[in-house]
């Protein structure tokens, strides 16, 4: 049993998205652990603001069939194949940590880039594995948030109206 860290995006739709790519991968993995929700500003692009967060789960499955699941969970949200790296999205699903496994297949990087470059995975990330080190550096990713350089930082906590509901 492995368990795994994914990041969540969407900036399209977000308030219908973010829940259903929640349900979906309860369904497919079970209990989740789940970050706050974090608003941020588009990276890259000039766009609508993103949720993000960022949720914990077990899985005995193979890596690459994780990421096959993530990859339909995505279509089945209206996320096309061609979709470019620094654009809107109705939904971005990254398997960013598995175990300890350190993976650089074509597209599936474990542990991915964006841990240490982008505070909406980094934060979120801090916020359920604070202990958690990083299977490359062996920094605790509360130690990565606590270094890392919050002077432009675009981002915030929000309680979404569907959150706020339960």
């Amino acid at each position: 049993m492995s368990r795994g860290y994914i990041s969540i995006g969407s900036n399209i739709n977000k308030d219908e998205h973010i829940p259903a790519s929640l349900r979906a991968l309860e369904q497919t993995f079970g209990e989740l652990i789940v970050s706050s929700i974090y608003e941020s500003e588009a990276v890259g692009f000039t766009g609508d603001v993103f949720y993000n967060l960022v949720v914990g789960f077990d899985s005995d499955l193979e890596v690459k069939a994780v990421a096959k699941q993530l990859r339909q969970i995505e279509l089945d949200n209206g996320r096309t194949r061609d979709s470019r790296k620094y654009a809107a999205r109705t939904l971005d699903l990254d398997l960013i940590l598995y175990g300890d496994l350190i993976i650089n297949d074509g597209r599936l990087q474990i542990p991915r880039d964006e841990i240490g470059h982008y505070a909406f995975v980094l934060e979120p990330l801090a916020e359920i594995a604070p202990t958690l080190k990083h299977p490359i550096s062996g920094l605790s990713y509360a130690g990565l948030w606590d270094k890392f350089d919050k002077t432009e930082l675009k981002q915030k906590r929000v309680t979404p109206s569907w959150e706020s509901a339960k």
